[in-house]
């Protein structure tokens, strides 16, 4: 019974086999020992409530908040004893702040709701009972056969059965879910691809057996039982016969598919995971200031409370005349006593812990949040990108990294493949102008001049490639060297997954270089842009890749077309580092074409030109080029058939496919021919270099984690400026076991203390990592803590995860940064404290799971630079003024019980408890915490440097919160004693509450006291606000001096009213009659100006004596302003004011170039910096 309870909780989910067995059609076996296995439907839920359990469920994620969890106890407090305010001054600001979180989140969810119901309702035609039905999509069950025309997305995780081609293949985009926008092809098994109608397919008779739902993208195995005849026909399915829910069908008109994933067991909606929830710096130092008020708060209970029973120790104080005790109190015990009145001490102090706080840091971050997207100097017109936030909860860590990890494909290179070089046959070749020229000698040409364009030109004349003796050596006749060339592209036409659109053949390849034909006819989709360079390449040669017909490949050798029949292709993975297709050529015979790293081919090659081409592959990588290797072998029938055996037997395991096919591809990719090497260029994005720089002035450490190879990183490092000459740069690589590795550390680490180079790089490949990482990864980070600039390389993604982890965990524990384009980036971009992606060329992976998302590098200069300074200065000076005005606000109230025998009275309306931090005080400082710029942008990320000022959580520091803290202290010091002295004598201020004063004949009233108390704080603490202010709007204005006019005038019609809806009313006339009084506005007028007197001073004799970075460049850019170098760089209404003021001889002469400079460094900006 309990594991039954439990099950139906979700804490003991039912047992599941490892497969499920569909039946398409939901055609059943009829013999009745059959038990169908239970799916769930198609329905889509991304929301978190429903209209049940929206209260109970949001209330409690509300209440597991320590500061809403504390109020709700302190109102019950309220409601249980009898406590000296009103249950009403806890309980609405809980109300308020309980229900505003509540609208926006159910909003955030109705929206949800929304959208889910729009998809969940989507028509979509089923076969059913032997016709097409229209449905919706929720309606869909697993077994189902589902008909999608062209443009439509598929709604369910498909089997592909068949299509309009005779072949059974289609196209899919993917965009939706790894935002790569290429063609992908998918097919279907042949026995299904023949059933191309609706009466046909109602006669399929199949099962499909298959994994349960997962949710990797890229990984499906299954089979197809198909029954013709009497007979199972077993084929198997992976992930090019499944069509995942959100991808788009194109260039195809209609496809047939059984449904096996369904709703929420999805691929799609398995990766709706939620990202691991990241806390900024600000936030944990905001939790530790909320533990020091919580202590402080128990403190003056504590004290109070003994207090009160020390003092009321003396007969004549412990049962006054005025206040007599029930016998109910007399009789109760001492220990319930003390607990009851420390509770209501806790009560009455309880203001001092600001619950405004969390939600006016949550309004801050949200809407502060759309300041980058407004910002249009992160906006890519070429693309049409801005930049994105999708999480606002960081804002202000953007002003806190010490480290940012950055990958190099795509982030710091424009992921724009060109073709540069190639090596054939041990000899190098080079595309100058349009022509492929020889570098060294050829056998047929002593110079060194050939192009390659005259001796391509014989091919007309020439017989199809050999499998000669001779054509597996180094050519010795112009003829040899012709086929091995032929040989080359060809290999490079054919093994690829590229897809072509709108293909227009005629007159395509006619010329031996048809450069100017290739690219306006045909158009190339790849998943890698490095494949589309080198595909586009050789049609320029002349051998052009036509595309894929049925289950042939169609290649034009200038101008002859030529079928390659594809019989197997050997996908890429990142383990073996290299991709292979099977053919069969026009001639019959068979080959294997592979390509992939020089790492993965070079070894598994026993002939062509090894050493030569290995040389070829370093210098290429030194001049920063990416290179892949290609290899063949000729096949005979015997291993084919073998090769064909293994392949099937592999690819239909339902247990171990992954393994067994690692297995197979190894037994096949042996014993290659190795045909060359291609080169092409990636080249650098706009003003990396210089963003690089800057990152390093800002005292930032820039690691470089790619899975490129070392000599093409370090050249890639060198030219963006990472490493620069001056550098000492240290390597671990290749590195093989743990001894040598420590070993390797140790005289690393000796050569640092012993050179005295300022500057020290560091290079490590991805063994030498593992092995660092295994054993010994302090000795590893005390040698990297010591480089300006690390470079790891030959990368996998978990390993720059875990890079990045290991930083995280460091004894100093620096705020990391990750930015990537790529989906192999996402992990590292997850386990970073901020994660950047690159909206680039390899999909929207990156940028959906990240924190922000930016179209350039160049951008992130000023997302640091500029926006992360001012996010950070906001938050701290709103964090540590939350604090400061309530010290303000609740120490009054405590000296105030040393005057009234700690009876626990209170010193301020119930009404002035309530509104004071939710309206008299709230405004200023949340619109300070959104529009203040202390310093110019232009200033900020001119000048890096200024980044240093606010590392390490400086304005969060102890020192910080302990200054502001003590002038809350000092300022309520101020208030009370100041009012106590200054206006205990003036006889004109009678209140309806009498305060007997010591020593003095005289009635003062209480609240009459404790509103001028009130006054002089409202006043003080907006006008400290104002001090603060260094960015000035008419929203500043309004907000600040209209919350002192909203005060004053709140208390007029409060206290000048009776209103018949309050049972009491202390206030009447209070407020009226204070301000009637002359010396009660010198008092007020005299506090405020002492209080902030002092403040002025300090920052005054603090700003001339021991300037900070920051001021000076306060004051320099006040100073600067006045130049016309400075006068562009301006807003413009600044600069237009500026521009009066100068000599109108000196405008003239440099009117010109003036005015240019004024109009470049004027565009693109936003209303906010103008």
């Amino acid at each position: 019974m309990w594991r039954w309870v439990r099950q139906q909780l979700g804490f003991d989910p039912p047992h599941q086999s490892d497969t499920r067995t569909i039946y398409i059609a939901n055609r059943f076996p009829q013999n009745g020992l059959y038990t169908p296995q239970k799916f769930i439907d198609n329905r889509i839920i991304s929301s978190k409530y429903t209209v049940w359990n929206f209260v109970p469920k949001n209330l409690f994620e509300q209440f597991r908040r320590v500061a809403n969890f504390y109020f709700l106890i302190i109102f019950l407090v309220q409601l249980m004893i009898d406590t000296p305010t009103s249950p009403i001054t806890s309980g609405l600001p809980l109300f308020f702040v309980i229900t505003v979180t509540a609208i926006k989140q159910g909003y955030e969810d109705w929206l949800r709701h929304n959208s889910d119901n729009e998809v969940n309702g989507a028509p979509v035609y089923v076969v059913r009972s032997g016709g097409l039905v229209k449905t919706r999509s929720k309606n869909i069950r697993v077994g189902d056969i589902v008909r999608i025309a062209k443009d439509e997305i598929f709604p369910a995780d498909l089997v592909l059965l068949s299509s309009d081609r005779l072949d059974g293949s289609c196209h899919v985009t993917t965009a939706s879910l790894d935002g790569e926008t290429n063609l992908k092809t998918h097919v279907a098994v042949p026995e299904t691809a023949v059933l191309q109608t609706v009466a046909s397919l109602d006669t399929l008779v199949a099962v499909i057996e298959c994994q349960q739902p997962e949710a990797d993208l890229y990984r499906f195995m299954g089979r197809m039982i198909i029954t013709q005849q009497m007979e199972e026909i077993v084929r198997p399915l992976g992930p090019e016969s499944l069509l995942l829910r959100g991808a788009r069908l194109k260039n195809t008109k209609e496809i047939f598919g059984v449904a096996i994933y369904t709703g929420m067991e999805t691929k799609m909606a398995l990766n709706y995971k939620s990202k691991s929830q990241k806390r900024s710096a600000v936030e944990k130092s905001m939790n530790t200031f909320l533990i020091i008020y919580l202590i402080i708060l128990i403190s003056e209970a504590i004290i109070s409370t003994i207090l009160k029973y020390t003092w009321q120790a003396e007969e004549k104080w412990d049962e006054p005349w005025y206040n007599q005790k029930t016998e109910h109190q007399r009789n109760s015990s001492k220990i319930l006593r003390f607990i009851s009145d420390f509770l209501a001490f806790l009560v009455l102090y309880n203001f001092i812990i600001p619950i405004s706080l969390y939600v006016t840091v949550e309004m801050q971050k949200f809407l502060g949040s759309f300041f980058i997207g407004w910002d249009l100097d992160l906006y890519h017109e070429e693309s049409d990108q801005k930049a994105q936030v999708n999480t606002s909860d960081l804002n202000e860590e953007l002003g806190q990294v010490e480290y940012v990890f950055t990958d190099k494909t795509g982030t710091l290179t424009e992921n724009e493949m060109q073709f540069r070089e190639c090596s054939i046959n041990g000899i190098k070749y080079q595309e100058i102008n349009g022509r492929l020229v020889s570098e060294g000698p050829t056998p047929d040409s002593s110079d060194g001049n050939l192009s390659y364009l005259n001796s391509l030109s014989h091919l007309n004349n020439l017989s199809h490639l050999t499998t000669s003796s001779s054509f597996r050596t180094s050519p010795e006749n112009e003829t040899e060297l012709i086929k091995e060339h032929d040989l080359f592209f060809k290999a490079v036409s054919l093994c690829h997954t590229v897809q072509i659109s709108n293909v227009q053949t005629d007159g395509i390849g006619d010329g031996p270089w048809q450069s100017n034909l290739a690219p306006s006819q045909l158009e190339y989709y790849a998943s890698s842009p490095d494949e589309k360079a080198l595909v586009e390449a050789a049609a320029r040669i002349g051998i052009v890749f036509i595309g894929n017909s049925e289950e042939t490949m169609e290649v034009k050798t200038l101008g002859k077309l030529e079928r390659y029949k594809l019989l197997h292709i050997l996908e890429f993975d990142s383990d073996r580092r290299r991709m292979s297709v099977i053919v069969q050529a026009p001639s019959g015979e068979k080959f294997l074409f592979a390509k992939g790293a020089e790492s993965s081919i070079l070894p598994n090659c026993v002939g062509g030109e090894i050493e030569k081409t290995r040389i070829h592959v370093d210098e290429f990588a030194l001049k920063g080029l990416r290179t892949l290797c290609m290899a063949y072998k000729q096949l005979t029938s015997k291993e084919y058939e073998e090769i064909d055996r293994r392949l099937f037997e592999a690819r239909t395991a339902l247990q171990q496919r992954e393994e067994k096919l690692a297995d197979v591809f190894q037994f096949i990719e042996k014993n290659l021919i190795l045909l060359g090497a291609t080169a092409v260029e990636d080249r650098l994005q706009d003003r990396v270099r210089e963003t690089i720089e800057g990152l390093r002035m800002a005292g930032i450490k820039v690691w470089v984690l790619t899975g490129d190879k070392h000599e093409t990183a370090v050249s890639v490092s060198l030219s963006c400026g990472h490493f620069h000459r001056t550098m000492n740069i240290l390597e671990l690589i290749n590195q093989k076991s743990d001894s040598q590795c420590a070993e390797q550390l140790r005289q690393l680490a000796r050569r640092i203390k012993e050179d005295h180079v300022i500057q020290h790089g560091l290079v490590v490949d991805g063994t030498s990592l593992s092995l660092a990482l295994r054993e010994h990864e302090k000795l590893f980070m005390e040698v990297c803590r010591n480089c300006s600039a690390v470079l790891c390389c030959r990368m996998a993604p978990l390993q720059k995860a875990k890079v990045i982890r290991l930083i995280k965990i460091s004894p100093e524990k620096p705020i990391t940064l990750a930015v990537g384009d790529g989906a192999n980036d996402v992990s590292m971009i997850q386990e970073a404290h901020v994660g950047i992606g690159i909206m680039g060329k390899e999909g929207r992976q990156a940028a959906r799971n990240s924190d922000y998302a930016i179209a350039r590098f160049k951008f992130l200069s000023k997302l640091l630079f500029v926006h992360g300074h001012f996010y950070y200065i906001r938050i701290a000076t709103l964090v540590q003024y939350f604090f400061y005005k309530n010290v303000c606000f609740i120490t009054p109230q405590f000296l105030y019980q040393f005057y009234c025998l700690f009876s626990q009275q209170t010193l301020y309306d119930s009404v002035y408890l309530t509104l004071y931090n939710i309206c008299f005080t709230s405004l200023p400082i949340l619109i300070y915490s959104l529009l203040e710029q202390h310093i110019d942008p232009h200033v900020l990320q001119s000048k890096p440097t200024l980044y240093r000022d606010i590392s390490k959580n400086r304005q969060l520091s102890i020192k910080t919160f302990l200054y502001w803290t003590i002038l809350g202290f000092s300022h309520a010091f101020i208030f009370f004693f100041g009012s106590y002295f200054l206006i205990g004598k003036d006889i004109s201020l009678l209140g309806n509450g009498q305060l007997l004063k010591p020593n003095h004949q005289m009635m003062f009233g209480n609240w009459t006291f404790g509103t001028l108390v009130f006054t002089v704080m409202v006043i003080t603490v907006t006008v400290k606000m104002a001090l603060e202010t260094h960015f000035w709007t008419w929203i500043n204005h309004l907000v600040t001096w209209g919350s002192i006019i909203f005060y004053f005038v709140f208390s007029l019609f409060y206290g000048g009213i009776l209103w018949p809806f309050l049972g009491s009313q202390n206030m009447y006339f209070v407020f009226i009659q204070l301000l009637s009084s002359g010396s009660a506005w010198f008092a007020i007028i005299l506090m405020v100006v002492t209080c902030l007197l002092l403040d002025i001073v300090k920052k005054v004799f603090e700003r001339q004596l021991h300037p900070t970075n920051t001021e000076k460049a306060q004051m320099y850019s006040n100073t600067v302003a006045l130049s016309d170098e400075f006068i562009a760089l301006q807003p413009l209404s600044r600069a237009r004011n500026q521009l009066s003021k100068l000599r109108w001889k000196k405008i003239r002469v440099q009117s010109a170039q003036h005015m240019n400079l004024l109009k470049a460094s004027t565009e693109g900006r936003t209303v906010g910096t103008c």
